[in-house]
C-alpha cells in the first residue's frame, strides 16, 4: 500500500550541488560576553563549543556567563536606562532601530550563513525568511517608537525599565528581533539570553550594534545554557521576563516569577492543527501543509503537526501529500536546493526518535521519506503518521520535528472537535474555498492565530501569541509594545 501511495510518474527533480560559500560569515574562535556595549570575558572563565549540527564541526567556542555575570549585566541595563535610554527621545530611539534594521539588511548574506551553521536550517530559508523577516521587525519598531501616545494604552505610556529576553534555538535572530525591537522602540533596556546551541548570530547582532553607535548598556547579550537563564529570571533589578521556548521551562519560569513584581510574557509549545475541507485548493493545500510542518526541519512551535482531513478526501490527499514528501530534498543546509536540513541538536534528534518509536508501537501508519541520510550530522527523514488516533502521543505531544500525525473527520463540528482537543492553543490553519466556512471554522477554535489557506505567514505588524499552555502575551503588531509598557 505504501509503494501505491507514493509512486509518482514525476518523481524527484535532479539538481546538481549549488553551495553557499561560508567564506562571508567571519567567525571569531572566540566569543565573550557582550556587557556595557563591549565583548568581555566571564568571571569565571568557562566557555563552551557551539556546534554545526549538519557536520559536527565546532564553530566556535562561547562564553558561559555566571550569576556574576548576569549581575553585571543587569547593572549595566540599570544604568544605562536611568542616564540614558530613558531620556531619550522617541524620534532619536527610532534611528538607532532604523540604523539597526540597515545594517542587518547590509550584513544579510553573513547572517543567512552563519545562521545555517549554527542552527542546521536551509540556507534557502536562512537567506528568504529569518533574516530579512527580522530587518523588518526593527524597521516597523522604528516607526512606532516616537508615535506610543497613538499606541492606544493611553497617554504618555511609559516604559517597564530592564527587560530580561530568553530565546529559543529555533530561529535564534528572529526570535531575538521580536524581543529586542519592541522593547527598544517602548524605551526599555534589555539583558538577551540566546539559546545554548545557537547564540552565534546573537553575537553578530552585538557587532551590529556597536557600529550602529547604540549607547553603551542598551543592550547586553548573555551567552550560557540554562542556568544563565535561570539566574536572569531570579535577578531582582529585572523588571520583566520575556520567554520563548518549551511549555514546561515556560511553567517553571511563571512560577519563579510568581511573588515578584515581574512582568511576564510567554511564548510556548504548540501542536497545531491544519484542516482540510473537501473543497479545500488541493495543490495549494498540498504546499501549504508541506511548508507548515518540514519548514524549518519542524522545529517550529506554531507547526501544522496535525493534519485533519474531510473523510472523503483523506485518500486523496495522503496520496498526494506522500509524494510530495518523498520528493523533498534533504542534506546539506548550505546547498542553495535543500528542503529540509539538519536536526538542531543530538538531544532533539533522540526526542525525536523516541516519540516517533512510540508512534509505531500505538499503531499509527509510518510513512518516512526514502532520501539518503548524510553519515555525519543530525538527521531526520521528514515523516507522515497515517491512521492516527486522538490518543496517540504523537497527535498530543510537540514533537517538535518533521513529523507529521493526519487524522480525518466527517463534520466542521467533529473537526473543531479534534482540533481544540489538546493543551496547546498557539495556531491553526484552514483550508476551504468557503469563506463562510472558513470564518465559522475559525471562531470555534481555541488558538491564538488562525491561518486561512495559507500557513506559518509573518508579518511584524501583525500580532502572534498563543492560549492555554502555549503561552500568553503577543509579539509583534501594535499589540507586542504592550508587554514593554506600563499599562
Amino acid at each position: 500500500m505504501g509503494e501505491d501511495l507514493v509512486s509518482s510518474s514525476l518523481g524527484s527533480f535532479q539538481y546538481d550541488p549549488a553551495p553557499e560559500s561560508r567564506l562571508t560569515a567571519r567567525l571569531r574562535p572566540n566569543y565573550g560576553l557582550f556587557i556595557d556595549g563591549e565583548f568581555t570575558n566571564p568571571m569565571s572563565h568557562d566557555q563552551f563549543e557551539t556546534l554545526n549540527p549538519a557536520t559536527e564541526e565546532t564553530l566556535s567556542s562561547v562564553a558561559q556567563a555566571s550569576s556574576t555575570d548576569v549581575d553585571r549585566a543587569v547593572l549595566s541595563a540599570r544604568r544605562a536606562y536611568e542616564k540614558v535610554w530613558s531620556k531619550t527621545t522617541g524620534a532619536e530611539r527610532s534611528k538607532y532601530l532604523f540604523r539597526i534594521a540597515r545594517l542587518i539588511q547590509e550584513r544579510s548574506r553573513e547572517f543567512a550563513i552563519v545562521e545555517t551553521l549554527d542552527n542546521g536550517k536551509p540556507i534557502r530559508e536562512s537567506r528568504d525568511v529569518d533574516i530579512p523577516l527580522s530587518a523588518a521587525h526593527f524597521f516597523y519598531y522604528a516607526g512606532w517608537a516616537d508615535k506610543l501616545d497613538h499606541a492606544g494604552f493611553g497617554a504618555n505610556p511609559k516604559p517597564l525599565g530592564v527587560a530580561g529576553q530568553i530565546i529559543p534555538w529555533n530561529f535564534p535572530l528572529l526570535m531575538a528581533a521580536w524581543k529586542l525591537a519592541p522593547a527598544l522602540a517602548a524605551g526599555n533596556t534589555c539583558v538577551l539570553k540566546p539559546a545554548e546551541t545557537t547564540p552565534l548570530s546573537a553575537l553578530l547582532l552585538a557587532e551590529i550594534l556597536q557600529q550602529a553607535e547604540l549607547p553603551a548598556g542598551v543592550v547586553n547579550i548573555l551567552t550560557g545554557d540554562g542556568s544563565t537563564g535561570a539566574a536572569l529570571v531570579d535577578h531582582g533589578g529585572v523588571d520583566k521576563i520575556a520567554f520563548t521556548g518549551s511549555t514546561d521551562v515556560g511553567r517553571l519560569i511563571q512560577q519563579r516569577v510568581a511573588s515578584s513584581r515581574k512582568r511576564l510574557t510567554l511564548e510556548l509549545g504548540g501542536k497545531g492543527a491544519n484542516i482540510v475541507f473537501e473543497d479545500a485548493p488541493m495543490d495549494e493545500m498540498i504546499e501549504g501543509v508541506i511548508d507548515g510542518i518540514f519548514f524549518n526541519q519542524g522545529h517550529v512551535c506554531c507547526a501544522g503537526s496535525r493534519l485533519l482531513v474531510q473523510e472523503s478526501v483523506a485518500d486523496d490527499v495522503l496520496r498526494r501529500l506522500l509524494r510530495r514528501v518523498d520528493q523533498l530534498r534533504v542534506g546539506d543546509p548550505m546547498d542553495k536546493n535543500t528542503d529540509v536540513g539538519a536536526i538542531n541538536s543530538s538531544a532533539q534528534l533522540a526526542r525525536i526518535n523516541k516519540l516517533t518509536e512510540y508512534g509505531e508501537e500505538e499503531g499509527a501508519t509510518r510513512y518516512s521519506s526514502s532520501c539518503p541520510l548524510p553519515d555525519k550530522g543530525y538527521w531526520f527523514a521528514p515523516t507522515v503518521f497515517a491512521n492516527v488516533a486522538q490518543s496517540h502521543r504523537i497527535a498530543r505531544e510537540e514533537i517538535f520535528g518533521p513529523v507529521l500525525s493526519v487524522l480525518t473527520f466527517r463534520t466542521p463540528e467533529e473537526a473543531i472537535t479534534k482540533a481544540n482537543n489538546t493543551n496547546y492553543g498557539l495556531a491553526c490553519g484552514v483550508w476551504s474555498e468557503k469563506g463562510s466556512r472558513t470564518l465559522w471554522v475559525a471562531n470555534r477554535l481555541r488558538a491564538g492565530v488562525i491561518w486561512a489557506n495559507t500557513y506559518n505567514r509573518f508579518d511584524p505588524t501583525s500580532p502572534f501569541g498563543g492560549m492555554r499552555e502555549s503561552g500568553f502575551g503577543r509579539e509583534g503588531g501594535r499589540h507586542g509594545l504592550e508587554a514593554y509598557l506600563n499599562v
